[in-house]
């Protein structure tokens, strides 16, 4: 299942920094998992899951982590709905996204041009109202061509949202507060929106994973702000993972939060799920302190899950697929 999110937001808020950064962390991904080739304005990157670090270690197999694509939309300004600036091109990148992601100025740093917005929330409802306008302008012509099927129609305003908000680096140890406060402020939930330091997110894409930690630490915080821009991604979305775990692989699909293990079983291949016979499911903890299939096995950790048994985040999977 693709996710994808589209990064929006008025000029000179931050957007390619934090972009660019995404784009460091796709490359270290393409390094060790080659795939198709990539678009400039697009960026494929790991979910971060120590859970496949400590499968990994028991089978010494490679590590396939659930990715996101994220995608650079030309910067918006005010008129873009009517193809103000690159208002058109901008719209057309938009409509194929499975959430927006705005990304509004909260830092202070004087010598950034500002175009003529006083405050972050003014930065999030001009973008939000072009997007407003531009689906107004879909169901009005949708109405002349006398086309009923309105579900069809890929409106921005039926598209999950989060919010980035661009803090400065000293402000980092209080992100969980500017959250809650920001939320409150747009109207919106607090999972939806993510307090990141674009500045600190690009120093800390050239360095290693040691070196990274060891910045965090000293910056106060735990996780760097595009692992939990993703998680949060993940959970605005309603998606989780379930893990396989052999000596080919460990690997994390993404899935919709509620589905069943039949449904489960077609997202590894489109034919599992006319062929499901049943899963094999073990507890993450129970997987790592047993080392592998084989002891949780003989130790009957493993249940066996008919086609209805609902898939939990960190479910540890083997499907049962008949011929």
């Amino acid at each position: 299942m693709g996710l994808s999110v589209g990064i929006v937001g008025l000029p000179n808020v931050g957007k390619s920094t934090l972009f660019n950064a995404l784009l460091k962390k796709q490359l270290a991904y393409v390094a060790n998992f080659p795939f198709a080739t990539i678009e400039p304005n697009i960026g494929v990157v790991p979910v971060p899951d120590e859970r496949l670090t400590k499968l990994s270690k028991i089978y010494n197999s490679p590590i396939v982590p659930a990715t996101v694509q994220f995608v650079d939309i030309a910067g918006l300004i005010a008129g873009a709905s009517k193809g103000e600036g690159l208002g058109n091109k901008f719209l057309s990148h938009i409509r194929d996204v499975s959430a927006i992601c705005h990304v509004i100025r909260v830092f202070t740093d004087p010598d950034i041009i500002k175009q003529g917005v006083v405050s972050p929330k003014d930065d999030f409802e001009i973008v939000k109202l072009e997007l407003d306008l531009a689906d107004q302008q879909t169901l009005e012509n949708h109405e002349k061509k006398k086309n009923k099927d309105i579900e069809s129609l890929p409106l921005f305003s039926k598209k999950p949202i989060l919010i980035v908000l661009n803090i400065d680096e000293k402000d980092l140890v209080k992100a969980e507060e500017l959250e809650g406060e920001y939320a409150t402020k747009l109207g919106v939930l607090k999972d939806q929106v993510v307090a990141v330091s674009a500045k600190v997110e690009s120093e800390l894409s050239e360095l290693s994973e040691d070196d990274q930690k060891s910045y965090l630490s000293d910056l106060g915080v735990k996780n760097s702000g595009l692992e939990r821009l993703i998680q949060k991604a993940f959970k605005t979305l309603g998606l989780i993972t379930f893990l396989t775990a052999g000596e080919k692989e460990v690997r994390a699909w993404t899935i919709k939060d509620g589905i069943t293990a039949q449904e489960a079983s077609g997202v590894i291949h489109t034919d599992f799920m006319n062929k499901f016979i049943k899963a094999d499911i073990c507890n993450f903890n129970d997987f790592i302190e047993n080392n592998g299939w084989k002891n949780v096995r003989e130790l009957g950790k493993v249940r066996s899950e008919g086609r209805d048994y609902i898939v939990k985040d960190g479910d540890v999977v083997e499907f049962k697929i008949g011929s």
